[in-house]
């Protein structure tokens, strides 16, 4: 019997958030495009928390956006309340954090792929890839159809052998009871690649007409609304928001789940799949965290035109009654009805380690994958996994040299070469005590950081690369003049540094040095700085740290020169680390296994201590020598 096919330049398997922006990615360089899933009405879909953004998920969201990506637009397009977290710390732990509609945001991710040239959508199971002489040929569906391309991104999320389970009801679905995929992990086993098996889970959905918000702490937005992305103007964002709660487990809630752990298929040994450390269940909680007497719960809406509301901090796999009587412990929850079971999820993904760090498999050429299918967790990790191999393997196809974020330029760069170089036998969860360098990526200056390397890759246009450099250059321009700019020891000098409570001044002064202050700011300075000029909003922020924080980012920059000289010095890829007789043979066997591209990256790898590297660096000073001689 015939069957369907049709010829694409890049495959890309699931339209979750890594599958929605290596779509968008791969058809706006100008490839051919396709994106299956298993579900149109699933694209983008939020099976979990209702949210984008969060401590250092904001800083992944806003690379992608500084990069050319599309979820910062889409956050900002369909929010229902914003919040800038950690604002009492340094500018370095900033992030912002929004409540999405969560049908408004798949809707109009779906619109914006619907409306992309040369992206088709298209409802199907992937089965098997098909591949010839070590690359990637194309696809086959479960209907028999094949569709030829010249590269794939595998964004399969959690559906690949998915499997949701709660006391002992388990069924064979995808979140939110979406069909699983339940073919391609063999042919992915066939091909030699190594499968892991993951856990995560979600807590139940209240309808919100039950909940008593009385016994509960209001949790309001921020006053004044920052976009996500730096292409949205603040003034159009600024709208009335929604309100979350606050509220707390308590002893009783807790000895129910002590009483019913036998009854937990975490426990109870149904759940093969590891969960996450940073995201745990409450049972786990409980467990873990014994002498606590009470666990946060947020009660965040899922959007404007629904009820449901999201029970943060409770997700669980505990049987069905004995949900329902742990959740009505919670204070404002003793009558509240559940519209949706919390559940665990089991899936099958990959180990990372198996990937370049242009997340190209390595044994397979023009295979990319992206998400939580290789091994991490949350939508913002997903959609900056997407975003950079959707443009890998774009770039392949043209010819051109991939994209590869380092450590000390990108959070993104951060999560990848975790990813990539280190050992994950859970879910991987981007923080910001994993960035070494978290003073110079901030989330206020990603578009000052990235927004060069998008435009060169082609998905930052013209205008927008324009504007990144005349902020640059107001930045400068400001800098230099308030590092300029004196004060005497007048009057009006003592008295606006007597209302701050701070120490007046002995002898002149540059407004720069008081600004570095930790009671004053470059704003505070501005009754003293008669001709100063009329600035955009993100210029005087970016002034501002700059000044406050120079000492410490010039620290940090002499820090990456040094890296920088590590990440530079290149490993061939055909080396014989075997051939190097002073390597201890536990580096052998991981260098092997992992194929590091850079001496930076080997160092990186556990079990390559800094003698290893010592020794590597002096071999491939004799490799480049016998090099040059032959």
């Amino acid at each position: 019997m015939k069957q369907l096919a049709e010829t694409y330049d890049i495959v890309v398997v699931g339209a979750g958030h890594a599958g929605c922006e290596a779509a968008l990615a791969g058809a706006r360089l100008g490839l051919e495009t396709i994106l299956f899933t298993v579900s149109i009405d699933s694209i983008a879909l939020m099976p979990c928390n209702p949210n984008i953004g969060g401590s250092s998920k904001g800083h992944l969201v806003r690379e992608v956006d500084a990069l050319g990506g599309e979820m910062g637009k889409n956050i900002d397009k369909t929010f229902i309340q914003s919040k800038m977290l950690n604002r009492s710390k340094g500018p370095a732990v900033h992030s912002l954090r929004a409540q999405a509609d969560k049908q408004a945001y798949s809707t109009e991710m779906r619109k914006t792929l619907e409306n992309t040239p040369h992206l088709t959508i298209r409802q199907g199971e992937v089965t098997e890839l098909l591949t010839e002489g070590g690359q990637i040929t194309g696809v086959k569906t479960f209907s028999g159809a094949v569709y030829h391309c010249r590269a794939a991104v595998l964004c399969t999320g959690t559906y690949l052998k998915a499997r949701c389970i709660y006391g002992d009801v388990s069924t064979a679905t995808g979140p939110n009871g979406l069909q699983a995929a339940n073919y391609l992990s063999d042919s992915l086993k066939k091909l030699g690649i190594e499968i892991y098996r993951f856990k995560t889970g979600t807590p139940a959905r209240m309808d919100g007409k039950t909940i008593d918000y009385s016994k509960m702490e209001e949790q309001l937005g921020d006053t004044w609304i920052r976009p996500f992305s730096f292409s949205t103007d603040p003034q159009d964002i600024q709208k009335e928001q929604v309100s979350c709660w606050l509220t707390y487990t308590n002893e009783e809630t807790h000895q129910i789940i002590r009483e019913n752990l036998d009854r937990s298929p975490l426990y109870s040994g149904m759940i093969e799949g590891t969960g996450p450390r940073y995201c745990p269940s409450i049972e786990d909680k409980v467990v873990k965290f014994a002498d606590k007497n009470r666990h946060q719960v947020f009660i965040e809406p899922e959007g404007l035109y629904t009820n449901e509301m999201y029970v943060g901090g409770m997700s669980s796999s505990l049987p069905e009654d004995v949900q329902h009587r742990m959740y009505r412990t919670v204070p404002g929850l003793e009558n509240a009805q559940i519209v949706r079971n919390a559940y665990a999820i089991e899936y099958d993904c990959i180990n990372p380690r198996q990937l370049n760090p242009t997340l190209e498999m390595k044994n397979i050429k023009g295979l990319f994958c992206a998400g939580q299918f290789n091994g991490s967790s949350g939508y913002e990790e997903a959609a900056a996994q997407g975003l950079v191999a959707g443009i890998n393997a774009a770039l392949k196809i043209q010819g051109k040299e991939m994209l590869i974020l380092d450590r000390s330029e990108a959070y993104i760069g951060v999560l990848i070469d975790d990813l990539v170089t280190k050992e994950n036998k859970e879910p991987y969860r981007m923080m910001t005590s994993r960035a070494e360098y978290r003073l110079l990526l901030r989330q206020d200056n990603a578009d000052l950081r990235l927004r060069k390397k998008g435009y060169e890759v082609g998905l930052v246009d013209e205008a927008t690369y324009q504007k990144i450099l005349e902020k640059e250059q107001l930045i400068k321009q400001e800098i230099h003049r308030l590092e300029k700019l004196y004060l005497g020891t007048g009057a009006e000098v003592q008295e606006l540094l007597a209302a701050y409570k701070s120490e007046p001044l002995k002898s002149g002064s540059t407004i720069a040095e008081l600004i570095k202050r930790p009671e004053l700011n470059y704003e505070s300075m501005a009754p003293l700085d008669p001709m100063r000029p009329s600035l955009p909003w993100d210029v005087r922020e970016q002034v501002n740290i700059h000044i406050k924080y120079e000492g410490y980012i010039k620290r940090q920059l002499r820090q990456v020169e040094q890296f920088k000289k590590l990440e530079e010095k290149k490993l061939p890829e055909n080396l014989d680390y075997d051939a190097i007789g002073s390597l201890r043979l536990e580096a052998k066997q991981k260098l092997k296994l992992y194929r590091p591209i850079s001496i930076g990256q080997a160092s990186r790898i556990a079990g390559v201590s800094p003698a290893d590297i010592s020794v590597l660096l002096i071999y491939l000073e004799h490799y480049r020598a016998m090099k040059k001689e032959s």
